[in-house]
């Protein structure tokens, strides 16, 4: 059984309450989380302020370069314990914690770090003249404030990383709440900020929460200057209403419904391994994850038969084994979620041509292949958040771009085509805020990621992801 503690103002703290985590891999208890209080976050964002208010971390440019270099090291130094912990308590696949779901994160705070000294803060503008008069003119980078990150349970470490590195590296102070189905791996950052770095008190802390009133103070309390959120479209349009009262900048980071445009002279069997593998990483699990499939109408069939194959070639099981492709899906609540939308699909006119099972012990659920799918229907236009493709035919360039657009999401989507300007001239037409030509990679931490439409607000990683915790102001200085 594992045990950790929230981080508040510098010091580790048990917290009144626990509750369980399970691992998503055998549904057994793995540990048990504090389950902080709204008093505990209430003394959290003091903290923050306080920190934020008081001391020299918003300004002192070489102490936080100092900090995320530490903290990079700490990451580096302690990543097999993370790694395990990672696969236990999040049901990632050992293979996955050396890319997305551990190790690459690390990356976004050697990054920030990296870009922080030369950063420019400050703009000139063009001198004006005003009766006689010279006036500079002036702009000003500043740290937002207080920022709350609240994390989904998907991918924690990445989602963390991706929220506390800017901040940090921006000045501002964070409040940083890990998700009730993957609270461990969070605390534990939290942790190795505490021991390993000169992270000064209350500028980091870390809580957990098995109920959604930690959340409504820190997306409420007047303190705190900026949320910075990742999860469901359903809970950011709650968590933009809770933030309109006290005006705060809210950016989020939401669901998707991203679609594979597959062209008439595409290469049918990359284009099937492709879609196959890509929505069963982390048992599609991911919001950027293309989970429509959108195809040739006189290729439907042909097509589909080359995904089936390649789904019952995807090995699922213990994820800690290197030999694991896909393991469990988070929790029994997600994979009933999953296996209902499936059923009312195949209810509602769909074919399931494979998977659509539970497999036990754990959360596992098999890759499914929906074929013959109405792009109206809940299957093409919910996120399902397991690994489940729908397959939909089109008629033409025009038709598939329409089709892609047909979603309240425009998070990603990839098209492919043997004609690499085709494929760029049809994806400039579908709305996103990422897209990949022929399984080209665009993540990492110097290019922008998030959505457009109801995938969220801002963008993550990159320039523009510091730029999203800083204010701007402007001067003007008249001259003697």
């Amino acid at each position: 059984m594992m045990t950790r503690r929230l981080l508040i103002d510098g010091k580790l703290v048990e917290a009144g309450r626990t509750f369980a985590t399970l691992n998503p891999a055998t549904g057994e208890v793995l540990g048990h989380a504090p389950d902080a209080t709204p008093a505990d976050a209430e003394a959290a964002v003091a903290a923050a302020r306080r920190a934020f208010d008081t001391t020299g971390w918003a300004t002192d440019r070489a102490l936080r370069v100092r900090c995320l270099e530490q903290l990079h090291q700490a990451l580096n130094e302690h990543k097999e314990e993370l790694r395990e912990l990672t696969i236990a308590e999040v049901g990632a696949t050992r293979t996955s914690t050396h890319a997305n779901q551990l190790e690459t994160p690390f990356g976004i705070v050697r990054y920030y770090a990296g870009l922080l000294p030369d950063h420019p803060m400050t703009e000139h503008l063009p001198d004006v003249e005003v009766r006689g008069k010279t006036h500079r003119r002036w702009i000003e980078k500043e740290a937002a404030g207080v920022v709350s990150a609240i994390v989904a349970y998907n991918y924690p470490t990445q989602l963390a990383l991706g929220k506390l590195a800017p901040a940090l590296a921006a000045g501002c102070t964070v409040v940083l709440k890990g998700a009730p189905d993957t609270p461990l791996i969070t605390l534990a950052l939290g942790e190795l900020i505490a021991d390993h770095t000169d992270i000064p008190p209350g500028v980091v802390n870390v809580l957990s929460s098995s109920g959604p009133a930690v959340g409504e103070v820190l997306t409420t309390h007047p303190d705190v200057d900026l949320i910075t959120f990742t999860g469901s479209t359903a809970t950011g349009r709650r968590i933009m209403a809770a933030a309109s009262g006290t005006v705060k900048r809210v950016f989020l980071e939401l669901g998707g419904k991203s679609a594979m445009v597959v062209l008439d002279d595409a290469d049918t069997a990359t284009a099937a391994m492709f879609s196959a593998f890509s929505v069963c990483a982390h048992a599609g699990q991911g919001c950027a994850i293309s989970t429509r499939m959108v195809v040739p109408r006189r290729q439907h069939d042909a097509i589909v038969d080359q995904v089936a194959a390649m789904m019952r070639q995807i090995t699922i099981g213990d994820p800690a084994s290197p030999e694991t492709y896909m393991g469990p899906l988070i929790s029994e609540r997600q994979r009933d979620k999953v296996d209902g939308m499936v059923k009312r699909a195949v209810a509602s006119g769909a074919v399931l041509v494979t998977g659509g099972k539970k497999v036990n012990p754990g959360f596992f659920y098999t890759p499914t292949l929906l074929a013959g799918v109405d792009s109206d229907s809940e299957i093409a236009q919910q996120e399902v958040f397991g690994p489940v493709l729908a397959v939909i035919p089109h008629d033409g360039d025009d038709d598939a771009v329409r089709i892609a657009n047909n979603s309240v999401y425009g998070l990603s989507g990839v098209v492919m085509s043997n004609d690499e300007e085709r494929a760029i001239a049809v994806a400039r037409r579908i709305r996103s805020g990422t897209f990949s030509i022929n399984g080209g990679n665009f993540s990492g931490p110097d290019a922008p990621f998030g959505g457009c439409k109801q995938s969220g607000t801002g963008r993550e990683m990159g320039v523009a992801g510091l730029e999203e915790f800083l204010e701007r102001k402007t001067f003007a200085a008249v001259s003697a």
